[in-house]
């Protein structure tokens, strides 16, 4: 069967939403992601349930579900296996759209990057111009940020100039952690820690007491407590943060530098059956990407 450009639209916008929240989805929500009046979508299901592509679901909480065809029609019997890729338009993620392939069309030129994004869901969301981001996926972390410059609306697909492109390494950090861990008992002194980074050249350590994780101690914090009048001799828990970030060694780097940028923090501690094993810093992670 030969399906136009708004019912491929309003199929694939479906099966979109349908994932996305596991439910019967009314036609108004349709309509909200094409910028279709409402009307429109509700005539375009009728044909569509009458070519057995979608069903209705009668009740308040109602609407349409999409039948096995509706995959085949479209080529998209992985789908239910497939990982969400999201793509942001201006700092904002699109809903009911994900990115399906990424081509590279211009990998060779010296001077441009560019590529096909194929979507699953409606291109109408986006403009020439627009500023998008794409990623991570799933396998190789790809993130993606470029400018679309063109669009195919009858095979879902934009086109862009890329400016940014990164690949994360998929090796848990147990690869790029500092180990063996230095730390700090907790009444040690600033003198103690103030030898400990000297000796070791490190700016910052755990602090242990009683075999257990009790805080964090940091260059900052024994410079900020000298600056305060603190004597030498001053124990290392009256400054240290006792709220400490910690993971685990079998975390991957991405999942880490998001951790990174959600506390705020510039380093972590890697715990093992309770115990710190390592320690990873912003300073491990530039290492990570030495081209850059």
């Amino acid at each position: 069967m030969e399906l136009s450009l708004i019912q491929k639209d309003i199929l694939i916008t479906l099966i979109t939403l349908y994932h996305q929240k596991s439910s019967a989805i009314k036609g108004e929500e349709i309509a909200d992601v094409l910028k279709r009046n409402p009307g429109t979508v509700r005539n375009q299901m009728q044909a569509l349930k009458a070519l057995a592509l979608v069903e209705g679901v009668p009740g308040p909480k109602g609407g349409y579900t999409p039948s096995s065809a509706a995959y085949s029609e479209l080529n998209l019997n992985d789908y239910e296996n497939e990982i969400e890729v999201p793509i942001q338009k201006n700092d904002e993620v699109i809903p009911g759209v994900n990115v399906a392939e990424i081509d590279f069309t211009t990998l060779c030129n010296p001077d441009l990057c560019r590529a096909m994004i194929k979507l699953i869901g409606s291109v109408k969301s986006f403009q020439m111009g627009d500023m998008i981001s794409i990623g991570p996926t799933p396998v190789n972390k790809l993130l993606l940020k470029g400018e679309v410059y063109g669009k195919d609306e009858v095979n879902q697909s934009l086109l862009i100039t890329i400016s940014e492109m990164i690949s994360l390494p998929k090796k848990h950090i147990d690869a790029y952690m500092s180990t063996p861990v230095f730390t700090l008992n907790n009444d040690s002194t600033f003198t103690d820690a103030i030898n400990l980074f000297s000796e070791k050249r490190i700016h910052g350590a755990p602090v242990i007491s009683e075999d257990n994780l009790a805080g964090i101690v940091t260059l900052s914090d024994i410079a900020r407590g000298i600056h305060d009048n603190m004597p030498l001799n001053t124990r290392i828990e009256k400054i240290m943060t006792a709220k400490v970030v910690t993971t685990s060694p079998d975390e991957n780097l991405f999942q880490i530098i998001g951790k990174f940028k959600k506390e705020n923090i510039g380093r972590i501690i890697v715990i093992k059956d309770d115990k710190p094993v390592g320690i990873l810093t912003q300073s491990d992670i530039i290492k990570v990407f030495p081209a850059l």
